[in-house]
């Protein structure tokens, strides 16, 4: 777990943060297609222990445990495929609206992206407005 403020991810390309008592930030996280389906469908949960696994990333320490594990039927490639589709479709929109988002590289370490953002937090460069 990061230590972000009330964040929001939905699907894996747009965060939303809120610090302090009105500050609000948006950050579009780019992140190849690949990678989130990647990402996604490789999660698993053991129902004993409700541990999360990532079969890649985080696999299970046993065969035991592997052989237990169930995935969100939200995970599946095509549930995430449908709503990464959505998403583009409405991308231009949420860009539209969110202006002065931030973009960044989400395709790398989550400590390396927390630590971006936090700098975007603490030290916002300025904005170019178009």
């Amino acid at each position: 777990r990061h230590p972000l403020p009330a964040a929001s991810l939905g699907d894996g390309r747009i965060l939303v943060l809120r610090w302090a008592s009105q500050n609000w930030g948006v950050f579009f996280l780019n992140v190849p297609f690949d990678s989130i389906i990647e990402r996604l469908t490789l999660r698993r949960t053991d129902p004993v222990t409700g541990e999360r696994y990532h079969l890649m990333y985080k696999p299970p320490p046993t065969m035991e445990i592997q052989a237990r594990l169930l995935q969100n039927p939200k995970d599946t490639e095509e549930k995430v495929k449908l709503k990464m589709d959505l998403f583009y479709r409405n991308l231009a929109e949420l860009e539209q609206f969110y202006r002065q988002a931030i973009a960044l590289n989400g395709d790398q370490d989550p400590y390396t992206v927390f630590e971006y953002i936090e700098s975007g937090i603490i030290n916002p460069l300025p904005r170019k407005i178009l």
